[in-house]
């Protein structure tokens, strides 16, 4: 009997173990297959690339499923990348996206981050106006991006003409230039977080509050149609991470201040106030919006490209995904 007995133990502990591995495996298998190796491109680690680092560091890629390399790469070199296969998405929606899709890659801007862009026209202390600063030199990193775009229809829509002012691209970081206004080599410049606070305490002026005067899309998310068609589980995937973790910005300032200073190696005073400005310019639902697309095929058109052509919001974005995340997250969707 003692002998039957373990005989039958022994054959119930065999099919245990044989149930409990048909159980785990095809959980493990499926973990597997979650964890999605995905390639994200960045131009820059500034504040706008904030959820982007934000859903690395906080492990909120790898909670929806992602392993998430983020690549830096200037945005020229990200459209071919795209079709080549070397990156999965662009993180970032503007004018250098836009002017792209426009060119013929078949890319389109699927979300948004921020609906409003945080950059300051400020000058040095003996200029008080706009009007102080006509034949004087203003700094910018860079000519035909998001910056340079939006002081051209800042200018615009206050009735002042651009050729006013002399433009002087400087490459690089923000606090370049800062030190060029700091030399006396120009005259004003166009600052964001935190390189705007430096300057308010070196007692140099605020002229023009350009994201306060245009709605323009700042960050967000851009991916082959290809991409969006046959991959629209993994794509909603990293929408929803980068979603969360702007949700989580939102709520826990201590817990962003802190990132802030590390990645982006600020100072806790300038962490916190680049909080709040960035804090301002969040898109809610990360929808694409038709207003801001709109605004950013105007803003190339002011540069005398595809002036000709009536461009659609298909034509350059897809708010299908970034809705149904939007929907699945609890969001009121109008």
């Amino acid at each position: 009997m003692a002998k039957q007995l373990g005989r039958f133990s022994s054959s119930m502990l065999h099919w245990v173990v044989v149930l409990g591995l048909a159980i785990a495996l095809p959980r493990f298998s499926l973990a597997q297959e979650r964890r999605v190796k995905t390639r994200i491109s960045n131009a820059a680690f500034t504040i706008t690339a904030l959820p982007l680092l934000a859903a690395r560091d906080w492990g909120i890629f790898p909670a929806n499923g992602l392993d998430v390399e983020i690549i830096l790469m200037n945005s020229a070199l990200v459209p071919p990348a795209l079709i080549q296969g070397d990156i999965d998405y662009q993180a970032g929606v503007g004018p250098a996206s836009v002017n792209a899709t426009l060119s013929g890659f078949p890319t389109r801007a699927i979300w948004f981050s921020s609906d409003k862009i945080s950059y300051w026209l400020m000058s040095r202390p003996q200029f008080k106006t706009l009007e102080s600063l006509k034949s004087k030199k203003i700094a910018i990193t860079g000519l035909g991006g998001t910056i340079h775009v939006a002081y051209l229809m800042t200018l615009e829509k206050l009735g002042v003409n651009p050729k006013d002012f002399v433009l002087v691209s400087i490459p690089g970081q923000q606090i370049q230039l800062l030190y060029s206004l700091e030399s006396g080599y120009v005259d004003a410049a166009i600052l964001s977080p935190p390189v705007t606070l430096g300057a308010q305490k070196k007692g140099y002026n605020k002229l023009l509050d350009i994201g306060a005067t245009v709605e323009m899309p700042g960050g967000g998310l851009t991916a082959l149609a290809k991409t969006i068609q046959e991959r629209p589980a993994e794509t909603k995937r990293v929408i929803r991470s980068l979603q969360v973790a702007k949700d989580e910005i939102r709520k826990s300032k201590t817990k962003t201040v802190d990132l802030i200073v590390r990645i982006l190696k600020m100072d806790k005073e300038a962490a916190n106030e680049t909080y709040d400005q960035f804090l301002t310019t969040l898109s809610p639902s990360g929808i694409p919006s038709r207003t801001g697309m709109e605004i950013l095929v105007k803003a190339i058109q002011s540069q005398g490209r595809f002036v000709d052509r009536k461009v659609s919001f298909s034509d350059i974005a897809d708010d299908r995904l970034a809705t149904e995340v939007a929907r699945e997250m609890g969001y009121k969707i109008q």
